[in-house]
């Protein structure tokens, strides 16, 4: 089907009419000798904008709805139409496309945290391959982390790769890490000892020192052979890369960091 564009048109005797029409009703009572006030002009983009609007207007006078094909031709119309006007209301704004997505899908993380934290807490999600920060009850945060390179079962002796499993607590704070920051996470905990000893990894004193570490909130032992050294620390958390610690990216690292204290409880799940 082809559109006759010389039928849309107005033509030009009619158009000159209506335009000294117009002149004769503006000027009903106005001093002939004033100069008429020049309109004023409006953006290309909406200028445009106006004519595809008017377009449009014409098409459904034609009732070229009536067929399939006409259909589609008032489809087309209609993105046409509609598209540059959300990127017109992106610009008006200063913002491209890619922004006012990005302000749609905008996270909490982006309102700074109030300190101090109320009662904080940790909890890591290991097959979720996230860590939930707590105030309490309110959940303030979540971060992506990375695990050790073995990261699915639960931590069992030195140098195995997992992520132990577990209620612990934050019993150090280094700034001073190789990874960025780290928090130090007060494993082996009672029942890492208490099953250590039983399967004869360590000795009733080590398992003795471990308890009462533990107690006190203290550090525990970290060079047994159940391993130690477990720590929260940034150098990223693409992929599981550690030797059973939990890493995150350096600015949630660091974040997470201002806002815990020694004596945090951390629980690690599956």
């Amino acid at each position: 089907m082809r559109i006759d564009v010389e039928k849309l048109k107005v033509p030009m005797g009619k158009r000159q009419n209506t335009i000294k029409m117009r002149g004769r009703e503006g000027a009903s009572g106005a001093n002939t000798n004033q100069k008429p006030t020049q309109p004023r002009a409006r953006p290309r983009s909406f200028r445009a904008l106006r004519m595809k609007l008017r377009y449009l207007r014409e098409l459904l006078h034609l009732r070229w709805l009536e067929t399939c094909e006409g259909a589609l031709r008032v489809l087309l119309v209609l993105v046409c139409v509609w598209s540059p006007a959300f990127f017109l209301t992106a610009n008006s704004q200063g913002a491209t496309p890619l922004q006012v997505s990005q302000m749609n899908t905008q996270s909490l993380s982006s309102v700074p945290l109030h300190l101090p934290i109320d009662k904080p807490r940790i909890v890591v999600y290991k097959q979720q391959r996230k860590l939930e920060f707590y105030s309490d009850q309110k959940l303030l945060r979540t971060y992506r982390v990375a695990l050790g390179f073995n990261p699915v079962p639960d931590k069992q002796r030195e140098g195995d790769g997992a992520t132990p499993e577990g209620d612990f607590y934050i019993f150090v704070k280094n700034n001073k890490s190789a990874y960025y920051l780290s928090l130090g996470i007060s494993y082996p905990n009672a029942e890492d000892a208490e099953r250590g000893f039983r399967d004869g990894l360590i000795t009733r004193e080590q398992r003795d020192d471990i308890v009462e570490a533990i107690k006190k909130k203290a550090a525990p032992p970290q060079y047994t052979p159940l391993g130690g050294l477990i720590y929260i620390h940034g150098n990223g958390a693409g992929k599981d890369w550690t030797w059973g610690c939990v890493a995150l990216e350096n600015a949630d690292i660091k974040e997470l960091y201002d806002a815990v204290s020694v004596g945090t409880p951390v629980k690690i799940l599956p």
